[in-house]
């Protein structure tokens, strides 16, 4: 396994969530709404991302090769929630999204992060098998009625000290 590190976002980084969020295997394992995004839409959703100066993005990089990207999401009551996507699909199973997130947990501490969250498709065993294995607890099923695409997930916490 290469060394994985996490760098903070950049504008040029643009074209790997052009690619991440038009492949349908991704989707399905994220919202799940398979229809097409423009590169209009794409451009829009990513300068909200850069722009925001309540969240952090980072970029997954494993050796020298991007392969994926998480991030802490400012939420309600101290709270932040995490979302992680391992883009590049040979790099899939091999402990890279386990890694990341023992990274930015660190980081978390740094920045006075305590409490994190996260939303994971309950059939997505790989990757709750990676949030146990970083200290998040199962905590509920969150129940999106309105959502066809998603309309249950499962809710995990972890709290640091």
């Amino acid at each position: 396994m290469n060394k994985i590190s996490l760098r903070k976002i950049k504008a040029s980084d643009i074209k790997y969530f052009a690619k991440w969020w038009r492949d349908k295997d991704l989707l399905k394992l994220t919202s799940g709404i398979l229809k097409s995004i423009s590169d209009q839409e794409v451009k829009k959703y990513f300068l909200m991302m850069v722009k925001n100066k309540n969240d952090h993005h980072f970029m997954m990089v494993a050796g020298k090769e991007i392969i994926g990207h998480i991030t802490l999401a400012k939420r309600k009551n101290s709270w932040y929630e995490t979302q992680i996507v391992i883009g590049e699909k040979k790099h899939w199973n091999k402990g890279y999204g386990t890694k990341a997130i023992q990274i930015l947990i660190k980081k978390a501490k740094r920045l006075g992060i305590l409490k994190i969250y996260l939303e994971v498709r309950p059939n997505n065993l790989r990757a709750i098998k990676a949030y146990e294995n970083c200290g998040f607890q199962k905590v509920k099923a969150v129940l999106y009625p309105q959502n066809k695409y998603l309309s249950k997930t499962l809710m995990m916490k972890l709290t640091l000290r």
